[in-house]
């Protein structure tokens, strides 16, 4: 990925900045409060959650203590760290029993300071039963708000959709971070989903920040690929990562094992780029 260099011979990577090499995190003495980051957009197929999967077993692997909540009735993230959720509690019953305690649904993972909150097709049914509830766009923060002095960070998988179960994972985030294909399509859907942001920060949850936008299935070998990371990078300046995740069959052969790419081949570069993206949403401010 790396070929440019500037004039004092750093290398420039794909996004056209200069790439750095994040530090490790420092330990963390004490654990929590968490930050909450949702992973949205309404395109499918971005990659949200390989990376919802990924960069949670980067923070666990970096000694930051991890909740994963499964918001997508899809239960692909549940599935890509190998918990069943057949005849098991999920996030679809928090959401209707606000009374019910969060701990009894929270599966720990096999990956050391990686919890989930699971989902299974359920949750699909969760809109209609939402509707009519008072204030429903905050039930789900009602929920995390339980737990979340137990955890550094808290991600969000948002399905592909600007319904009400993302404007809830919004409304209950500190930030959001905005996995995007480089292909053309995925591009339009940009600025509804900024838009949709910005309503939420308007009406609902003022504090709510734009973390990032992280290029994914990017391929350094196609025209295609290169140019709309730029016209990104033109569009969205110091917004897009430097951190770009490239294609790779490695990620359905980990999803299929239902391990992280972390742990099912550590020393790919898709690994490694989810460990630089870890350390640059440290180095960022986004997470402790």
């Amino acid at each position: 990925m790396v070929a440019k260099k500037t004039k004092d011979d750093s290398p420039i990577g794909p996004t056209g900045r200069p790439y750095q090499g994040f530090p490790i995190p420092a330990p963390l003495k004490a654990h929590g409060p968490a930050r909450i980051i949702a992973l949205c957009n309404q395109k499918g197929g971005v990659g949200k959650t390989t990376t919802s999967i990924n960069l949670a077993a980067s923070f666990a692997e970096y000694g930051r203590k991890v909740l994963a909540v499964d918001f997508d009735p899809q239960g692909a993230l549940s599935a890509g760290l190998g918990i069943p959720t057949h005849d098991i509690p999920t996030v679809y019953d928090l959401l209707l029993d606000t009374k019910r305690d969060p701990r009894e649904v929270i599966v720990h993972t096999h990956v050391d300071g990686l919890d989930l909150i699971p989902a299974n097709i359920d949750l699909s049914a969760a809109e209609v039963h939402l509707v009519n509830e008072v204030a429903r766009e905050t039930i789900l923060s009602r929920v995390l708000r339980q737990v979340a002095g137990e955890y550094d960070v808290i991600l969000i998988d948002c399905q592909p959709s600007l319904g009400l179960l993302t404007v809830n994972a919004l409304t209950a985030a500190h930030g959001v971070l905005i996995p995007l294909e480089c292909e053309f399509f995925a591009l339009r859907g940009v600025a509804l989903l900024i838009e949709t942001i910005d309503k939420v920060r308007d009406r609902l949850n003022p504090s709510i920040t734009l973390d990032g936008l992280l290029a994914t299935m990017y391929d350094a070998r196609t025209l295609h690929s290169r140019e709309v990371l730029e016209r990104v990078v033109e569009a969205f300046g110091d917004d897009v990562l430097e951190t770009v995740i490239g294609r790779t069959v490695k990620f359905p052969d980990a999803s299929v094992s239902g391990v992280p790419i972390t742990e099912f081949a550590p020393e790919h570069p898709a690994a490694q780029a989810y460990l630089r993206l870890a350390r640059e949403l440290v180095a960022r401010g986004a997470v402790a």
